[in-house]
């Protein structure tokens, strides 16, 4: 499941279906943008709390990934802990990585 996943955000990240990081990430969530909210394990507690209000005042999917944010930043290039993925097709397919 996660070389599957890692390398979909990879592909998603080239195709600007992603946003990185709590500001731009909520961000998108806010503006109806965001199909689902990947989160790193490793996220700090507080990061976790405001991010997933976030995620529940707008009604956005979350899902908590068994992978660290040093495994998420490789595959998306940049050192991050928080990914909105924001195109459905990709969402989808996502989902069912995570599920697997």
């Amino acid at each position: 499941m996660n070389d599957k996943l890692l390398s979909l955000l990879g592909i998603a990240r080239r195709a600007g279906r992603l946003s990185l990081g709590f500001d731009v990430a909520a961000e998108a969530m806010r503006s109806g943008k965001s199909s689902l909210l990947l989160l790193a394990d490793d996220l700090s507690e507080r990061t976790m709390r405001n991010i997933t209000e976030t995620a529940r005042q707008t009604d956005t999917q979350t899902i908590v990934l068994n992978i660290s944010m040093e495994q998420l930043g490789g595959s998306v290039g940049k050192a991050v802990g928080i990914i909105s993925v924001n195109d459905a097709g990709f969402a989808k397919k996502m989902k069912t990585l995570c599920t697997e």
